[in-house]
């Protein structure tokens, strides 16, 4: 039975996460509105900005609705969906939903023309590499108890999880391998 999984549809590329859970056997909706979280089995926060996403979600309100369907359902953030899944973030215009126990920094590898592509190793996916985005990348800074370290860049984290939150400092659905949806799908919905 396909799951049914939302991806914040507020600013950023959702629609690329679309297709990605959409190729890797998801039902796909758009949130654009907190009622619509409910029916959802898991949710995606995709990268954009983390300071637009944090007047949006105030505006929307969906801070609450957000922090109570982390406590039944899995949630996956990248890039910035990582920034605002953190306990704490190095910028105060940012406010964090505070649902994974990490510290991160915004923009730390660099800005958009330092943007690059890296092959890395992934907890999970086997031993085929997969191709990592890095845009104006936060990094993940100190970890907290009961976080797992799913992935390193040069022995920083950009992989992490705990129990059901699942983050990224690099955006898996801009290339064609979509291994990494089929993990959050298949292992944390």
């Amino acid at each position: 039975m396909a799951r049914n999984i939302g991806v914040l549809a507020l600013q950023g590329d959702f629609d690329r996460h679309k297709t990605a859970l959409k190729k890797a056997g998801a039902n796909v909706v758009e949130i654009r509105m907190p009622e619509q979280l409910r029916g959802c089995d898991g949710l995606i926060i995709p990268g954009g900005e983390s300071t637009t996403l944090t007047k949006l979600m105030s505006l929307y309100h969906f801070y609450e609705p957000i922090i109570n369907f982390a406590k039944k359902y899995p949630i996956m953030g990248t890039c910035a969906g990582l920034i605002m899944l953190s306990s704490e973030v190095n910028d105060e215009k940012v406010k964090p939903l505070k649902l994974i126990n990490i510290k991160t920094s915004r923009n730390a590898y660099g800005r958009q023309i330092d943007s690059f592509i890296a092959p890395i190793e992934f907890n999970g996916i086997g031993s085929k590499s997969f191709d990592a985005y890095f845009i104006r990348a936060p990094k993940i800074e100190k970890i907290g108890n009961g976080v797992n370290i799913l992935s390193k860049y040069k022995d920083s984290p950009i992989a992490v999880s705990n129990e059901n939150i699942l983050v990224m400092s690099f955006h898996p659905e801009l290339g064609k391998d979509f291994r990494i949806h089929k993990i959050f799908i298949e292992n944390f919905c």
